[in-house]
Parts: C-alpha cells; sequence; structure tokens
C-alpha cells in the first residue's frame, strides 16, 4: 500500500463495497441529530435577527417579540406538516425538486434544485461563520482570524462526512442530543424559576437602546407593519434545514417514509418548544441586543455611553448567565454546546447537497460524477464541491454572520412554494383516478394542508423579498440564476451527446482499408512488440513510421532495421524544426485524406513503470500525442505497453492489497479460521 492510499485509509477508513450501503441506513435516533442539527441550531441565532430588527424603534417593541416567535413557529409546523406528506408523496430522495419536476415541468425543478444548492452553500458558510464569532468571544487569539478559523471548520465536516453517512452521523449525534438537553434543560429551569418569582434580570437589562435613525418618535401604522415585517423574515430563518429530511429519505431505515415523518414531527415539536423558549425568557429578563455593528445605539441606565470595547453577548449567553447565575459549570455548558452544535449544523447540508447532487447528475443536470459514491459510500465529489464553494463564500464575506444572514432563507423560501403548489397538483391528479372513498378523504385532506402550506409560505416569501432584496437577497437570487443556466447548458449537452451518439445502421459498415502505422523511437523490445500485434490484426497496409531530428541516428536505425530483415517497411519523416507530434498527426491525416473511408490505426508503444517519478520520465511525447490524435477524425489511437521490472512493484502492491484479511471476511465465508487468524497474525506482526 503507497503514502497515498495509506493516507486516503486513515482519513476515511477502509473501503466498504456496494453491497454494504445497506449497513449505512441510519436509525431515527441517528437520522434526528443528522438532518435536524441545521434547524434546531437556528435557535442559537434566529432569536437574536428577531430582537435586532425589534431593537431599530427602541426595546419598547421588545413587547411584540414573542409574537413574532409564536407566527414563525405556526409557519414552521405548517411547512413541517405539508413536508410529511411529501415524505410519503416521494420517498426516493429527490424532495422538492422531484415533486415540482414531476408536477410542474423540468424547469420549475430546476429552479428548486438551483434554490436548495444556494441555500445548502449558504447554510453551512451561515452555521461556520456564526460558530466562529462564538469561537473569536471566547478565544481572544481568534479575533481577527474567524475567516480562517471558519474555512478550518469546513474542511473538517466535509473529512468527517467522506467517512461515510452512518459513522459521520455517529459523532454528530452526542453533541446535537447534548444541546437540545442544554437549551431544553436551561429553559426549563428558568421558566420554573420565573413562576417562582426568582428569574434575575439578564446583564444587559439596565440598559436602553436608541432607536435607530428614522425610527426614533411614535410609529406609524405602515412603519409597525414594516418593522414586525422585518423581523418575521429575519426570524424564519429557523426553517432552513427543514426540507433536508425530505431530500435524505433514502438513508432511514425502513419504513423510510414512515420514519422520516416522525423524524419530521420531532423536529418540528422541539424546534418550536426551544425557540419560544428562549425568547419568552430573553424578554422576561429584559434583555437588550442591538446590531453589533450598531453597539454605540445602547446606553447605560443614566443615558451615558457605554465603555470602549464593550461585549455584547448574544441571547442565549445572557439567558444562561442569568439562569445559572449561582452555578457556573452549567452557563459554560450551555455555551460550549451551542457553539459546537453551529458547527454541526453545517452537517445538514453535508447531506442533502450531496443526495441532490447525485439525483440532479442521473438527470442529466449535473456532471455525473456527482453521482458516484466514494470508498464509504458517500457521494464524495458532491461533498468535496459543497466544502469548496462554502470556504469560498467564507472568504469572500470574512465570516461575518450579519451580512451572510441576509443571502439567506431566500432560497428556500422559493423551493418551499414550488414544493407546495407541486404536490397540490399532485393529489389533484390522483384524486382524478381514485374512486376509494377512504383514500379519497385522505387526498383531500393532505392537498388541504399542502394548500395552506402554499399560503403561508406565499406570505413568507413576500415578506422576505420586500425586507431582504436590497439588503443581498440580490446576491442570492442572481446565483440562483447562475445555477439554473449552468444546469440548463449541462442538460442541453448530454442531450445533444445523447442525440450525436445514437447508434444507426451506417455504424455497422466496415472501413474499406486500415492503414497502420507504428511509431518507431528506437529498435528494441518495446517497438517489437507492437509490429508484432499490429502484423496480428491483419491491417490492409502496415508500416512503421520513424521522425528524424538528428541525421546520424536516423542513419543508425536504418542500418539496424536493415540487418534485422524485417519484413515491414520504415518510413522516415523529417523534421527540420525538431518536432515529434506534428509530423506525425499530419501523416496520419494524409492518408485519412487520401482514403476518407479508411481507418488509420495508430500504435504507440509504451513503458509501463512501478514508481510515480518514473512516470515522469517516460511517455510523455506518447501522451502529448494521443491527446493531438483524439482529435483527428479516422484515427483510433492503441497504447502496446511493455512492462518494465519497476512495474512489478505496483502488481504485487495490487495484490498484497486485494489478499489482506478485511473486517467481517470471516463472517461472510471469504476466508477460512485458520487462514484467517493466520493472516490476522502477520498483519499485527508487520
Amino acid at each position: 500500500m503507497g503514502v497515498g492510499d495509506v493516507s486516503k485509509r486513515i482519513l476515511l477508513g477502509r473501503k466498504l463495497r456496494s453491497s454494504q450501503l445497506g449497513e449505512t441506513l441510519l436509525p431515527k435516533r441517528i437520522a434526528l441529530p443528522v438532518f435536524a442539527s441545521d434547524a434546531l441550531s437556528s435557535v442559537a441565532y434566529a432569536p437574536d435577527e428577531i430582537f435586532i430588527m425589534l431593537s431599530v424603534a427602541g426595546a419598547s417593541a421588545y413587547v411584540w417579540s414573542w409574537k413574532i416567535g409564536l407566527a414563525v413557529a405556526i409557519v414552521m409546523i405548517t411547512v413541517v406538516a405539508s413536508y410529511r406528506q411529501t415524505v410519503h408523496a416521494y420517498p426516493s430522495g429527490g424532495g422538492d425538486y422531484e415533486v415540482a419536476t414531476v408536477n410542474l415541468g423540468r424547469n420549475a425543478g430546476i429552479t428548486v434544485a438551483s434554490a436548495l444548492l444556494v441555500d445548502y452553500v449558504l447554510t453551512v458558510a451561515v452555521s461556520i461563520s456564526s460558530a466562529a464569532q462564538y469561537a473569536a468571544g471566547a478565544i481572544p487569539a481568534l479575533i481577527g482570524h474567524e475567516a480562517t478559523a471558519a474555512s478550518v471548520a469546513v474542511v473538517f465536516l466535509a473529512a468527517l462526512n467522506l467517512r461515510g453517512v452512518r459513522e459521520s452521523g455517529a459523532y454528530f449525534a452526542v453533541p446535537t442530543y447534548l444541546f437540545m438537553v442544554a437549551i431544553l434543560g436551561m429553559c426549563a429551569y428558568g421558566l420554573t424559576r420565573l413562576l417562582v418569582g426568582d428569574l434575575p434580570l439578564a446583564e444587559s437589562a439596565d440598559l436602553t437602546i436608541d432607536p435607530a435613525q428614522g425610527w426614533d418618535g411614535p410609529l406609524t401604522q405602515v412603519a409597525m407593519v414594516i418593522l414586525l415585517a422585518r423581523a418575521f423574515s429575519s426570524g424564519c430563518a429557523a426553517l432552513t434545514g427543514v426540507e433536508a429530511i425530505s431530500n435524505g429519505v433514502p438513508a432511514f431505515r425502513r419504513p423510510k417514509s414512515k420514519n422520516a415523518a416522525t423524524t419530521l414531527l420531532m423536529l418540528a415539536l422541539i424546534a418550536v418548544t426551544m425557540m419560544m423558549s428562549v425568547i419568552v425568557l430573553a424578554r422576561q429578563m429584559s434583555i437588550r441586543y442591538v446590531d453589533p455593528h450598531e453597539i454605540e445605539r445602547l446606553r447605560s441606565a443614566a443615558g451615558g455611553v457605554l465603555p470602549r470595547g464593550y461585549e455584547q453577548h448574544p441571547v442565549i449567553s445572557q439567558i444562561a448567565a442569568g439562569v445559572f447565575d449561582g452555578f457556573p459549570p452549567g452557563f459554560y455548558f450551555v455555551i460550549t454546546v451551542t457553539g459546537i452544535i453551529l458547527v454541526l449544523a453545517a452537517n445538514t447540508a453535508f447531506n442533502g447537497f450531496p443526495v441532490l447532487g447525485s439525483i440532479l447528475a442521473q438527470d442529466g443536470l449535473a456532471p455525473r460524477s456527482l453521482a458516484s459514491r466514494g470508498d464509504r459510500l458517500a457521494y464524495s465529489n458532491g461533498i468535496v464541491f459543497l466544502a469548496a464553494m462554502s470556504v469560498l463564500l467564507i472568504v469572500v464575506f470574512d465570516a461575518e454572520t450579519t451580512k451572510l444572514i441576509q443571502l439567506y432563507i431566500v432560497g428556500v423560501f422559493i423551493s418551499f412554494n414550488l414544493s407546495q403548489l407541486g404536490m397540490i397538483r399532485h393529489w389533484t391528479r390522483h384524486l382524478k383516478q381514485t374512486t376509494d372513498p377512504a383514500m379519497r378523504r385522505r387526498m383531500m385532506r393532505s392537498r388541504a394542508i399542502n394548500t395552506f402550506g402554499l399560503g403561508m409560505t406565499a406570505v413568507v416569501l413576500v415578506i422576505v423579498l420586500a425586507t431582504k432584496f436590497l439588503a443581498g437577497a440580490w446576491i442570492t437570487i442572481i446565483a440562483m440564476g447562475i445555477f439554473f443556466l449552468i444546469m440548463k447548458s449541462i442538460g442541453n449537452h448530454y442531450a445533444m451527446v445523447e442525440a450525436e451518439l445514437a447508434a444507426d445502421e451506417q455504424d455497422k459498415v466496415l472501413p474499406t482499408r486500415v492503414h497502420a502505422i507504428v511509431l518507431v523511437s528506437r529498435l528494441h523490445k518495446p517497438t517489437l512488440r507492437a509490429l508484432a500485434f499490429a502484423k496480428a490484426t491483419r491491417p490492409n497496409v502496415l508500416e512503421g513510421i520513424y521522425v528524424s531530428i538528428d541525421a546520424a541516428a536516423t542513419n543508425r536505425l536504418l542500418e539496424e532495421w536493415d540487418e534485422r530483415n524485417l519484413d515491414t517497411p520504415l518510413k522516415v519523416l523529417h523534421s527540420p524544426y525538431r518536432e515529434i507530434v506534428r509530423p506525425i498527426v499530419e501523416y496520419a491525416q494524409e492518408i485519412r485524406r487520401a482514403s476518407p473511408r479508411g481507418v488509420v490505426a495508430v500504435y504507440i508503444p509504451e513503458y509501463v513503470v512501478g514508481r510515480w517519478w518514473e512516470q515522469l520520465l517516460h511517455n510523455q511525447t506518447a501522451l502529448r500525442l494521443k491527446g493531438r490524435l483524439l482529435f483527428t477524425p479516422g484515427v483510433m489511437v492503441t497504447s502496446v505497453p511493455y512492462q518494465l521490472r519497476s512495474s512489478q512493484i505496483a502488481e504485487e502492491r495490487g495484490t498484497r492489497e486485494d489478499q489482506r484479511v478485511q473486517a467481517g471476511d470471516l463472517r461472510r465465508g471469504r476466508v477460512l479460521r485458520d487462514n484467517y487468524e493466520t493472516d490476522r497474525d502477520r498483519q499485527i506482526d508487520a
């Protein structure tokens, strides 16, 4: 095993056979943290965004916080109820993309796919950037290096996911469950203290907030509506990640759709409980929270300016500090697991993006390499592509969550709307074909749920576009358009290639003649082997070709050719400018022009070596020549390998790898017990 193979095995683990795909499927207890970590982690920033938006009118506007949270919760429950219908109707994992494509057409499906791809990239960028901000607050050395820390975290997550869905899910399950315990436990304890009248105020409770410019003074009805709409659209960040379960149904154990629907329900109940509890506690503890870039709007109780370098802690941090005022370990536990979950929240995208990419590749809308599973049966190319795009976004925006959040949720609500419209058409079409009364009632109930969901998500989409478009959402729209055009172009390319490659009767016609040429550099064993192989194919014409760049070497070759009395003619192509490739290509083209219905067969002797650095010393001219000849119509290129002694190194390395005893070989009957124990002992000794 080479150095590269050893490194790959350390990073990814041992290879898995395709037949082991069933062993990687997820039970509900693992699927919940794998697919729901993004939606659950939004508790760490969605309430903050609500308070930031309301703070532009001063602390008095915080009275609307719980009502905004309740509106967001209603939308989330509606969306989850709608997606429960989707996972039952379309359990193949296409999710919104499949629903839109089947019921609304190809362009609608590509639009949904574009929206989801952009949103997945933003999910990783926002979550990791937020975690980097938390880390910089706890570790001063990271201040100013948030983008670097976030990029490292993305690479780390990608490496974990390359090890496979099930194995990565085990890594993420414990931190996600700890986050649930931390937030729910903190909120339960805080609400208990509220009921007994023992809940302390937050550290920022004695501060005042100056209204933003243009928002001071009594608000008109229109201004109040705009304010609440902005707060609501920011709070809807809590809905991101909900759609990932519908895209990941194939990763669930059987019954897949039932388990996915149950996981969706658990996600909704937990997320709504956590978010509403945090908002209520923040309001009762009189938290004051503004945009970090407008910290100067915070004033002391006497109206004075806060000291230079004042640090505003996130909402959850302030709640934890107050609730656990006499128990510091509780505070540090909450803050630690919150920072971890923000990193792991990106795992939802790392599971959804590759699956969606593989489906798009199968439909001819994305490079087919995205549909290939890696050594650990994960869609490795999709994982790497997502990581690269996310790192690029993090670097461009310098890991500033406030800027990235403005690009967020636009794409996901576009997919929500098209998905709900597609489901309505789905139920309407099936109702026309169904006569069973009980089944018709179930379909009508499902259609009513999707209709209500469409109405809710349409309103939210309008609000989001109206309040976030100029703040940065226009970038998301442009990115979606670019993805749309790329996928359309890829689809058109694959369609044209398929039409061009379609077989017809003319493809059976044999060439009128085969003119074979064997490239000669010297008269040695590889050349003689190539001549013998070419002769065995019985071409109409066979000749050796030598490019002359040195007269003395040419004369020696001609003499040796005559001495060996070879029955194959040798043609010398003179190259006054010492070019090797061009004369051969031009000669092949001349033969082709002289016989348009014939074929030119070019045989190229090549060395087979066993070490990577030896490849740099041989076959370079052959590689360039093949690259040129492949673009020449009517020319067939054949490599005739000659194995040098060093090639045995590679062969022995591959043989050892194939014969190596793997975990599970004894149980599957691939080796006998005595042989297994002997090989195992030999591997241990090695």
